[in-house]
């Protein structure tokens, strides 16, 4: 399945539109870690991780993965497993997975900068919910729950997000 997102924030899949929040800084061909853009590109959908203590699994075809409390993203360029999931306490610059704003109760793990991840191309680019107002993430894809869980009904085991650069 094919999901595309627009720079004007919405992503469509099969017949659904919805709207989604992008980076602070738009959408970029030239993505760098802290420049709050969305990268342009085709990524996999690597896995799923949710909030087990406040919700059910998604549903497959997906890898899900419940998040934990000592769960983090290293997003430090010097660290050797930058771009990956980390376990907490992490020497490294990270974010952590667990949150109280609901926001990273689903988390999906896009497949970008990840095959090696290379310092300084960015880390930690998701799809995740959206905060009510839609405010602009540090480079994620961010979507209401409800249009989250949809799409993510509609995976297929082969699904690719596709974020169109702005012209």
């Amino acid at each position: 399945m094919e999901i595309y997102v627009q720079p004007d924030g919405f992503i469509q899949w099969k017949d659904r539109r919805a709207r989604c929040a992008l980076g602070r800084s738009g959408v970029t061909l030239n993505k760098h870690e802290g420049d709050g853009a969305t990268p342009a590109g085709r990524f996999a959908l690597r896995e799923v991780m949710f909030r087990a203590d406040r919700m059910e699994p998604p549903p497959p075809p997906l890898l899900c993965r419940p998040i934990a409390r000592d769960m983090g993203w290293s997003d430090d360029p010097a660290d050797t497993e930058y771009n990956k999931l980390v376990f907490l306490p992490h020497a490294g610059g990270h974010e952590e997975l667990w949150r109280e704003d609901g926001i990273y109760d689903i988390i999906v793990v896009l497949g970008y900068n990840d095959h090696p991840p290379k310092p300084n191309l960015g880390s930690a680019i998701f799809m995740h919910i959206a905060k009510p107002d839609y405010s602009p993430t540090e480079g994620c894809v961010a979507l209401a729950k409800d249009d989250l869980l949809a799409l993510l009904a509609d995976c297929e085991t082969e699904t690719y997000l596709s974020v169109t650069a702005p012209v």
